[in-house]
């Protein structure tokens, strides 16, 4: 027996990927899924609707047997970090590590696609922690780096997710992986969300927490006018960098706006990646 399974984040590799899989392997039955954490951003709704719509089936839900407010109980009321990911671990790898385990323990070989990118040879994906998983990696293996994942994209017709616009990366709406650009941003998009981050950091924070979701600022001092207009030129000055490094390439357009919010390729969630 044998499983094939796609995570989707709503993210644009992922959503490549399947694009990919679906295109280059039509014989194959892919189970796609999504592992919901509950605070996801409206747009990533949006986009796996219309990905649904292209890949002509469903894409399952994969829902944490317990949610983030129970998971941040358990952690002492400390926020997740980059050095501790207990967001990661306990609301997308333990979902689908508990929805696969009865077949690997009854011998079904699973082929996980993981959306790793040619261009991203510093990340590892997902380690296989059982005899019976399989790994795969057809966007790495292909030679598909960004510009190809965005490519595959269009030609299907899905473009990129909307939250592209001002955000590099799918995930919670407090992802602490966010730029500080990101931040200001989710604050003008979906203020509500923004509120609640801060929330969950004035409890962590209250509960002795040493972390904040950004690094060495609570949203409170982030959401200063004054602080603000210095977040946003700091980000036109990496902007204008960026195009004076390109600009020499000839053979390479300018990168636009988006391309430009999407040049940051920080950790991800590593069930599916971004």
């Amino acid at each position: 027996m044998e499983r094939h399974l796609l995570g989707l984040s709503g993210g644009r590799d992922s959503a490549a990927l399947a694009v990919l899989m679906r295109q280059a392997r039509p014989d194959l039955h892919i189970e796609y899924f999504f592992t919901d954490t509950g605070k996801e951003l409206p747009e990533v709704y949006d986009f796996l609707g219309r990905l649904e719509g292209f890949l002509g089936k469903p894409i399952l839900r994969l829902n944490p047997d317990r949610d983030f407010d129970f998971w941040l109980r358990e952690y002492n009321n400390f926020l997740p970090s980059p050095r501790t990911r207990w967001c990661t671990r306990m609301l997308k790898l333990r979902p689908f590590e508990r929805w696969i385990r009865p077949d690997l323990e009854a011998g079904t070989t699973i082929h996980s696609y993981v959306a790793i990118r040619a261009d991203e040879m510093h990340r590892e994906g997902l380690t296989a922690t059982h005899p019976n998983l399989r790994i795969v990696m057809p966007l790495r293996e292909r030679g598909i780096d960004k510009r190809g994942v965005i490519e595959l994209l269009d030609g299907a017709g899905l473009g990129l997710p909307d939250y592209y616009r001002w955000r590099s990366r799918s995930g919670c709406t407090f992802c602490f992986f966010q730029q500080k650009i990101e931040w200001v941003n989710l604050m003008r998009e979906h203020p509500e969300a923004f509120e609640e981050a801060k929330r969950y950091e004035k409890n962590a924070i209250e509960h002795g927490s040493p972390f904040t979701w950004s690094d060495r600022e609570s949203l409170d001092e982030l959401a200063r006018p004054e602080r603000v207009a210095q977040i946003e030129r700091d980000y036109q000055i990496r902007i204008a960098r960026l195009k004076a490094r390109r600009r020499p390439n000839a053979l390479r357009p300018e990168p636009s706006q988006e391309e430009m919010m999407l040049d940051d390729d920080g950790g991800g969630c590593l069930v599916c990646h971004k």
